[in-house]
């Protein structure tokens, strides 16, 4: 805990209540920053202020607890502070992100006849919303609704966006709508005194600081912040270059319209993950699919077959594989975005550090087939190779060194269809589009719902392993539900319930029912 108070006077102790204001912010938000400029402001203007701080769980990245009193300064009287915030008794909330704002209400710091929160409508994801394998991403509408009710008064809107827009941090901009709420009695002039006190990116924060406080002032809240909606871009009528333009031509003439928009995303996606040829190869077992699609009257369904296909069958050609993950490391786009997100800036010099844990398991399956297939088939020397190898290591990709040998690595991609990963690879999306296609006339909804289940199967190393598991347990429910009417629906609840948590446990659960029809 770190603890910050102005010199008390001396005298009686006073029995006057401070104003209490706790800050929610997790790391890199400023939270420490915004605590200092309201301690500051309020010593300005003769009042005694104390901070406390209490780091938080790393679920949040860092989240902490920033407590403040403020009291107005009484002669004679020495004031009594707390160091912790009291449940029930908290004057003024700052949350710097939507969940910090919900966390806020569940820990009993926000109440209905006291409370004014101040709140950030954007969304920074935690760890247990990220780790699951499907959609883990919380509600926001059930916060909203939950801070309308127990604040006394909320001013939310996205200050992140609007921080950054004028170069600064989220600190900034809470610390000009907390002046413009009218809850601390000190004027502009006083607030951005402060700041200029501080003497560090001044401009930049008076700019965020001012466009909060207009914003603030229109005393309207925003709506949580929506997940992204992924779009998929129409088919166009040239794509730029000569090889890409076949392909879009390809499209055009063998796709239906309804899958064309979902076969050009899949070529784009082949064609980044290998070369141009490769997403060839694609829409050739694609238009295979398609023929079996309309032979069982796909038509009338609205070809669901072959557009579920365009889909998963790209998804599952595009593994992700150590020359992937070089590649992507490599890329000078990567660096921009990892800059921008960070906020250095052009005179500064960023460094990225990864954390790379591979297994002999990887190495074998970038190796050419036959190699992999030689070092696989002895124990004693992949053990003592393993040995070598899975270890966990921090890898500094902005040093020569080690962007060399990731560079490297991304360029075994021209040979990567020789590997023994990719082997293994085409020989299960071949098995499982058998499947599917095997139950095309026999159950067209199954047969979709099959193709869907590839879903289950993505990352590399142990996230890899764990998927396949799933994918393979629920693939197991096939011949358990085939000739059921209600066949589909559940191999649908099957794989929403292997997509719940990482381990398994509801799909163990769901397949024990299915076991029971």
């Amino acid at each position: 805990m770190n603890m910050m108070m102005s010199e008390p006077t001396t005298g009686l102790l006073s029995a006057d209540k401070p104003l209490s204001i706790a800050i929610l912010a997790m790391g890199g938000q400023g939270g420490g920053v915004l605590a200092d400029w309201i301690v500051a402001l309020a010593e300005a203007e003769g009042w005694v202020a104390q901070t406390t701080s209490v780091p938080g769980v790393a679920q949040r990245t860092g989240a902490t607890i920033y407590y403040l009193e403020l009291l107005k300064a009484r002669p004679g009287a020495t004031p009594i502070l707390s160091l912790m915030p009291t449940p029930g008794d908290v004057d003024i909330v700052l949350a710097a992100e939507l969940m910090e704002a919900g966390r806020s209400v569940l820990r009993g710091l926000v109440t209905p006849d006291k409370t004014l929160l101040i709140a950030s409508t954007h969304r920074s994801y935690a760890v247990g919303e990220k780790e699951k394998p499907g959609d883990g991403i919380g509600n926001p509408e059930t916060v909203v609704t939950a801070t309308d009710f127990a604040a006394r008064m909320t001013v939310a809107f996205d200050m992140e966006r609007l921080a950054v827009k004028n170069g600064s941090v989220i600190s900034s901009a809470m610390f000009g709508a907390l002046a413009a709420s009218g809850a601390l009695p000190f004027s502009k002039e006083a607030f951005e005194a402060t700041i200029r006190a501080g003497g560090k990116g001044i401009d930049a924060s008076l700019r965020a600081f001012n466009a909060a406080f207009d914003r603030a002032t229109e005393r309207s809240n925003d709506r949580p912040v929506a997940a992204p909606v992924k779009r998929l871009d129409p088919l166009p009528a040239t794509a730029g270059h000569p090889a890409l333009d076949r392909l879009v031509a390809r499209i055009r003439a063998e796709c239906p319209p309804a899958v064309q928009a979902m076969a050009y995303a899949g070529v784009k996606k082949l064609t980044d993950f290998q070369d141009p040829a490769y997403a060839d190869a694609y829409l050739t077992r694609l238009g295979q699919l398609h023929a079996a699609d309309a032979a069982a009257g796909g038509m009338a369904r609205g070809f669901a077959f072959t557009l579920q296909a365009a889909k998963y069958l790209a998804v599952a050609m595009a593994y992700d594989d150590v020359i992937r993950v070089a590649d992507l490391k490599t890329r000078a786009s990567r660096f921009e975005r990892v800059r921008k997100e960070v906020g250095a800036k052009a005179d500064q010099i960023l460094y990225t550090t990864e954390y790379m844990h591979p297994r002999m398991e990887e190495v074998c399956g970038t190796l050419p087939a036959r190699l992999g297939h030689f070092i696989e088939a002895r124990p004693k020397l992949y053990a003592w190779l393993d040995r070598l190898i899975n270890k966990g290591r921090r890898v500094k990709t902005g040093t020569l060194f080690w962007f060399s040998g990731l560079y490297l690595v991304s360029g075994l991609r021209r040979w990567r269809l020789g590997s023994l990963r990719h082997q293994r690879e085409a020989a299960h999306w071949e098995t499982w589009l058998a499947e599917a296609s095997a139950l095309l006339t026999e159950d067209y909804d199954l047969a979709v719902e099959v193709l869907g289940n590839r879903r289950l199967v993505k990352g590399y190393s142990d996230t890899h392993a764990r998927g396949l598991s799933k994918f393979d347990r629920v693939m197991a429910a096939v011949p358990m539900l085939k000739g059921r009417d209600d066949a589909a629906p559940w191999m649908r609840r099957l794989r929403q319930a292997a997509l719940l948590d990482e381990q398994g446990t509801a799909l163990d659960g769901a397949l024990k029912t299915v076991a029971t029809l």
